[in-house]
Parts: structure tokens; sequence; C-alpha cells
């Protein structure tokens, strides 16, 4: 027996649907009352003349050529006239919502979608009226943080390249220790890695939306894999001189074992990222039933709430100082993975602890 709860999605498909059946009855109810209209006039008409001795012959018989003339002609004069004058009623909000679209079609992303008092009481035009606005709202949302990644995204890619540039320019001029030599070339080396996970992560998320099934799915320990992500920020983290703590045992799963391993890569490096120094990052893996749950907590700043939604789009970035490095994708990945794996990925943020949550289920 379903609960109020799994009940509640059925009853408003059915409100919904009988909202549009209403408005399809409506419209049709109006294209017969213009045509009994026309009818009614016609008749009318054919009674006056008749009455008035214009149809009859001497004898005073119906004369049927003029009869069926008559209607025809008068027919199609009353039906153009009251159709003329009478459609515009109801194809005015059909206008109205084609000028909209061919404004939103122009990139007018802050258009809005509004009805007289009458027609947006009605529940069909009311949801028209949201569903339109919703949509243009997410395409000026989706517009905005384009433009914000664009630019950001320019500015991530030029430092690198400006400091790879004066290292060398540098080199190139000679004259230095061994030790300078040794700096320029390690510098160099990790602009030249920024660079790489920049143009790797636009990638990974460019193939993981295109795609809809998930393919390469192995068996292997899931344990390892974290352990594995952790080794390979390794040089993050001891700089910061953070306390990380492990704490799980060894669990198996059937995924994308390369796929996987980008969520995990981000998540921790977050995690480094955020975290300030002599800081805690915390690991931890549970089994609940036939699912996984790989949690990844870190101290420091918190999440506000009305942006722990916001960071898994495309492009965000909670921190709109930009006082860290980053180009609001690595989070975008972890969603996509996670979702191609049938899981779910959340963040919860208070008491100076910020944790990520991923749930993934242990066979596909």
């Amino acid at each position: 027996m379903k609960t109020t709860t799994q009940l509640r999605p059925t009853l408003q498909k059915i409100k919904e649907r009988n909202s549009r059946m209403s408005l399809t009855l409506g419209l049709a109810l109006f294209v017969f009352l213009i045509l009994l209209s026309a009818i009614a006039m016609t008749a009318l008409g054919l009674w006056l003349f008749t009455k008035a001795g214009l149809l009859v012959d001497i004898e005073g018989d119906l004369q049927l050529g003029p009869v069926i003339l008559f209607m025809s002609l008068i027919s199609l004069v009353i039906g153009s006239t009251i159709a003329f004058f009478s459609s515009r009623i109801p194809l005015k909000p059909v206008n109205e919502l084609i000028n909209k679209m061919n404004r939103l079609a122009a990139g007018d992303f802050k258009t809005r979608l509004q009805f007289g008092d009458m027609l947006s009481t009605y529940p069909a035009i009311k949801e028209l009226t949201t569903s339109f606005n919703t949509m243009a709202e997410e395409l000026e949302n989706t517009e905005l943080l384009r433009n914000d990644f664009i630019n950001n995204f320019s500015h991530e890619f030029k430092t690198p390249i400006v400091s790879i540039t004066g290292f060398a320019n540098l080199l190139e001029k000679g004259n230095l220790t061994e030790e300078q030599r040794a700096l320029y070339l390690r510098s160099i080396r990790e602009e030249s890695m920024r660079l790489s996970i920049m143009a790797t992560n636009v990638l990974n998320l460019t193939r993981v939306e295109n795609q809809t099934i998930l393919t390469d799915i192995s068996s292997f320990n899931l344990s390892e894999q974290v352990r594995s992500a952790v080794l390979l920020l390794e040089d993050k983290w001891v700089k910061k001189n953070i306390d990380l703590q492990l704490d799980f045992d060894e669990f198996m799963i059937e995924a994308n074992e390369e796929q996987l391993k980008h969520v995990w890569i981000n998540l921790i490096d977050n995690a480094v990222k955020f975290v300030p120094r002599c800081g805690t990052v915390a690991l931890d893996i549970t089994a609940a039933e036939d699912k996984l749950c790989v949690k990844i907590s870190n101290t420091g700043s918190e999440i506000p709430p009305d942006k722990q939604e916001k960071i898994f789009g495309k492009f965000y970035q909670a921190d709109e100082s930009h006082a860290t490095q980053g180009n609001g994708i690595g989070l975008a990945i972890v969603k996509s993975i996670v979702e191609l794996h049938s899981g779910t990925v959340r963040v919860s943020s208070g008491n100076g602890i910020t944790t990520f949550t991923v749930l993934l289920p242990q066979k596909q």
C-alpha cells in the first residue's frame, strides 16, 4: 500500500493532466460557440428574409437555389467576422508566448512570461507561466555562470602561462646559480602541471556529461583506490602539515575504476585546498545494506547554506574572492560521475567542519 509521500507525485500528475484537459475542452467549447453563433445568426437572417418575401416566388414557395446561395454567403460572412474578432481572445496568450520565446531565443534571458489576472488564475496557464519563467531563470543563471567561468578560466590559464614565460626568459639569459635554476625549473613544472589539470578537468566534464550509460565496469578495492588518491596528493597535504585521518576497512565495489578515481582526487584535493594550515582532513568508508558511504571531511571555513547546492553546478566557486586556486569544475565532475553510477553526493557544513558524503551502490 502506497504512503502519502509516494502518492503525492501521482496526485500532482493527475491534477496537471486534468488542468490541461480542461484547457483543451475550453478551447473546443469556444470553437463550438463560434460555430453555434454563426448557425444561429444565419438561421435568423434566413427567417427574416423569408418573412420579407425576398426568398419566395410568386406562388409563395421557397426558391431552393437562392436559399442555398444565401445561406452559404451569410454563413461565410458571419463566421469569418465572428472568428476574426473573437479569435484574438484565445490567440492573445499564444502570441504572447511566441513573442517571449523569440526574445529568449535571441538571448534576452531576463524576459518573463506574465498574463492578465483572469488568465493567470487558470491552472494550465499558471503551469505554463511557471515552467516558462523557470526555464528563463535557469538559462539566465547558466549564462551568468558561463560568462563568469570564461573570465575566471581565462585568468587561471593566463597566470601559469605568464609564470612559465617569465621563468623561461630568466633561464635563457643564464648567469644563474644552480639553486636558482632548480627553483625556476620546479616552478615551470608546477605551473605546467596546473595547466594540465585544468585542461583535463574540462575534457573529463565534457566526456562524462555526454555519457548516458555506465561502461567499463569492473570489481576493485575501493579502499585501496581512496588511499592511492591520498598518496597522489601527498605533496599538497604534507606542505600544509595536515593531520590526515583514515579510518576504514577494506571494501570492494563494482564501478568504472578510472571515473571513480577522479571523484576521490577532486574531493580530497578540495578538502586539502580549503583546510587551514595544521588542520584536519578525515576520510571514512562504511557499508549500509547494498551501498557504500564515503565521507571526506575537513576543518576550516564553512560553506553557507545558500551555496551548498550551487557548488555542484558547473563553473561555480563558493570562494567568490578567488583567493584559492580552482575553476569550479571539480565538483561538477564529481556530481556527474556519481549520478552516472546511480549514486548521490551531498555536502554538510557546520561547527567548523565541512563533509562531503558520497553514497554508491556496491554492485551495478
